[in-house]
């Protein structure tokens, strides 16, 4: 991780094929395309491959997660519960609709937690949204239990986990909707893009007219199109889905590097005794974008990672004081800090979570170090900074 790492031949291809026709817009201009429609092209190939009838390509990650939650009918003051550790787009997109944002702990998965999620479920609950971080996945299981229990929706973020799979079925798979991220820094890039799929024919549907402004794309005149509801502009570029075409026939080649990799660095680091890992479920496989492990305790955690970073060990990441990907400094959200006035029922009803106690979720976090897994390194590289790693944590304790 990141496909980036390895552009080649194959994306300048298809990336050429776009500039040779002129026709950047994925919608529209038939004759001009002399046969290439790439976000077509790339939907198709990635509903293939995570095993489900559709797929829907949009702008980014984030309006992935916005369109799925519009297109299953989530709207005002219906909650969505979401983990306190992820990305800020989670969040940011269930605002977008109106929607509420409940916070709940995580475990030694380092996503959700049934236990925690089934107290936080109330009369307005409507979703259930795991969010399968660094590579790895929530207990899936029985999150969609509670689901059948409660009929709710379970919509899972894959954004960081494209590839990996749960009980033989792929990640973003396993729920009504599944939601991915193409962007600059994944496993599998666009440059910029996101997509959304599902079994559902109706959400399929929705999504695809709710991300171009309503469009129906019936017939072969854009402009005498039908507007059954209102959307917004969520689309994807042909440029962006082209180096997509090239990405996804590339993701298992990605993924054997990234095994192989992560492989060496978990078996070396597997030696040291006060290193632990953190919990895969039963029948899940991760994707190996990252290798995420606990230390004894806050001090020492913090102490290894000043180490790592003197040491030269760039990509490895300690979550508890991150601004973007933990709740503890999510200020804006805590604040609502807004530019305009924002929907009543947010107001209302967002918990107070500059009380909220989360204690749970930090005597996990606080002791986690995620790193890297790169597909550019070389066997030799790889291994240097495994030994590396192990000699900097032994020496730190």
């Amino acid at each position: 991780m990141p496909g980036f790492e390895l552009f080649g031949e194959q994306e300048r291809k298809q990336v050429q094929d776009v500039l040779d026709t002129g026709v950047l817009m994925r919608y529209g201009f038939d004759g001009m395309r002399k046969g290439h429609y790439k976000a077509l092209e790339l939907e198709k190939a990635l509903a293939a491959r995570m095993q489900v009838k559709h797929a829907q390509l949009v702008s980014s990650g984030t309006s992935a997660l916005t369109v799925a939650l519009a297109s299953a009918g989530v709207g005002a003051g219906d909650e969505i519960i979401m983990p306190t550790f992820t990305f800020v787009a989670s969040f940011e997109s269930i605002l977008a609709i109106g929607a509420v944002p409940v916070l709940v702990d995580i475990d030694d998965t380092l996503t959700l937690d049934p236990k925690a999620v089934e107290k936080a479920i109330t009369d307005k609950t409507k979703v259930i949204m795991p969010v399968h971080m660094c590579g790895s996945m929530a207990d899936l299981k029985a999150l969609k239990a509670i689901c059948v229990q409660h009929n709710l929706l379970l919509l899972e973020d894959a954004c960081q986990a494209i590839g990996g799979s749960f009980e033989n079925k792929p990640l973003g798979s396993y729920g009504d909707l599944g939601c991915f991220s193409f962007d600059y820094v994944k496993t599998i890039t666009c440059g910029e893009g996101g997509a959304i799929i599902t079994n559902n024919a109706t959400y399929k549907q929705n999504a695809d007219h709710y991300s171009d402004h309503g469009h129906d794309h019936i017939g072969n005149n854009r402009g005498a199109e039908a507007h059954p509801f209102l959307g917004y502009n969520f689309r994807i570029s042909e440029l962006n889905a082209a180096v997509g075409v090239a990405q996804i026939a590339r993701l298992d080649e990605f993924l054997a590097l990234q095994k192989r990799n992560y492989t060496i660095f978990r078996d070396a680091l597997s030696a040291v005794s006060s290193v632990t890992f953190r919990r895969v479920p039963k029948g899940g496989v991760e994707n190996y974008s990252f290798l995420s492990f606990f230390l004894p305790d806050e001090t020492t955690t913090k102490r290894v990672h000043q180490a790592f970073a003197d040491a030269g060990l760039d990509v490895c990441f300690y979550w508890y004081d991150n601004n973007w990907h933990y709740y503890r400094k999510w200020d804006h959200l805590t604040e609502l800090k807004s530019l305009g006035k924002l929907p009543q029922e947010v107001i209302n009803q967002l918990p107070d979570y500059s009380k909220a106690d989360f204690s749970n979720s930090d005597q996990w976090m606080s002791r986690t170090i995620s790193c890297l897994v790169k597909i550019g390194w070389t066997h030799e590289e790889v291994q240097h900074r495994a030994a590396l790693m192990v000699s900097t944590i032994q020496a730190t304790l």
